[in-house]
């Protein structure tokens, strides 16, 4: 266990200022993310190296399209969450409380893994980030030491002080689900969606790297007042090279209604590309074509991928090799690598 960076004393309380849920703790009180607690009047990170699952992965399974092209990470999680999805994939270690008799893995030994197994860096995905925040810190400059890119797959929920201590540490690819927008109520209904695209900017203000994936759930998020929210909210707060990834939804754990229909993913790319965003992928279908990138300008086919791995790239010095555009990658592409996945 570790003493928080991240919390004041407030009232008699401890508020925990890792993420916008900002839980205000009695003594003994955990958190919603279930992995800090207020101990002796001090916020303690009671789940620091708990993890529940390592393991080597393509980068473009996060998704990051954009971000180290071909690369795998160093995928790891621990448990909890502060969101609680109802159509949660990963609801097993995100819903469960911290193992009693779990083996703590320390952040060095992460770091000795990657580099054995020859990943260009870590990610922390499969559950919510923010969950293991301390850790990761000690984690990811750890890494940087190794030259050891650090990426994050996350709702976003972060404070400002969080993201700017997590960019300090070596984060600088973050995979950014929006979950829905103002008139979502049927679940996460205390949920400010405004805070997510707030922190993306944030984030690329101070230089790194976002993707935003819209996982669209069927009668949730998938109404046409949601829709034009999020695309607005996108193209105005991000820009239009902020990579969109349109993923369809199957049900889950407790939400039960139909998967997303092609259609509907279809209708929603096209709008996107009709607002001018220029990087629009459709996820979680397995269709050749619909995970391409093309250059926004001249239309050239640029990176083919199929069952995440990239299987074409025609990039020189990350523009277009025709008209010259330049293409938005962060890190560069591995063009050959044995892979141990």
């Amino acid at each position: 266990m570790k003493i928080a960076r991240l919390w004041s004393s407030i009232n008699g309380l401890i508020e925990c200022q890792i993420c916008e849920r900002r839980c205000k703790l009695k003594a003994n009180d955990v958190g919603i993310c279930k992995n800090y607690a207020n101990i002796s009047n001090v916020l303690v990170h009671i789940g620091y190296g708990v993890v529940s699952a390592v393991e080597s992965r393509p980068i473009e399974i996060k998704p990051f399209f954009h971000y180290w092209p071909n690369s795998t990470s160093l995928t790891f999680s621990g448990y909890g969450c502060n969101f609680y999805c109802p159509w949660c994939q990963n609801h097993h270690i995100s819903f469960s409380n911290l193992p009693i008799s779990s083996k703590r893995v320390m952040p060095g030994e992460l770091v000795d893994k990657a580099v054995k197994m020859r990943d260009e860096g870590l990610c922390a995905s499969f559950n919510e980030p923010a969950s293991i925040f301390d850790y990761l810190l000690d984690l990811f400059q750890l890494g940087k030491k190794h030259n050891l890119y650090g990426t994050i797959v996350t709702n976003g929920y972060f404070t400002s002080k969080a993201i700017l201590e997590l960019i300090e540490a070596g984060v600088d690819g973050f995979s950014i689900d929006i979950k829905g927008c103002p008139t979502s109520r049927r679940a996460i209904a205390s949920i400010d969606h405004f805070k997510v695209f707030r922190n993306a900017k944030e984030i690329i203000d101070l230089g790194g790297h976002v993707e935003v994936v819209y996982l669209v759930v069927t009668d949730f998020n998938d109404h046409d007042g949601c829709v034009d929210w999020i695309l607005g909210k996108h193209i105005d707060m991000l820009g239009p090279d902020v990579p969109l990834h349109i993923n369809r939804y199957y049900p889950a754990h407790v939400w039960k209604t139909p998967p997303t229909s092609l259609t509907r993913l279809l209708e929603i790319k096209q709008k996107a590309e009709r607002l001018g965003i220029n990087y629009v992928y459709v996820g979680n279908v397995d269709i050749e074509g619909l995970e391409d990138t093309i250059c926004p300008n001249c239309r050239k086919l640029l990176i083919s991928r199929r069952r995440y791995r990239v299987t074409y790239f025609k990039l020189e010095d990350k523009r277009c090799p025709r008209c010259g555009q330049k293409i938005p990658i962060k890190g560069r592409y591995i063009k050959e690598k044995t892979y141990f996945f």
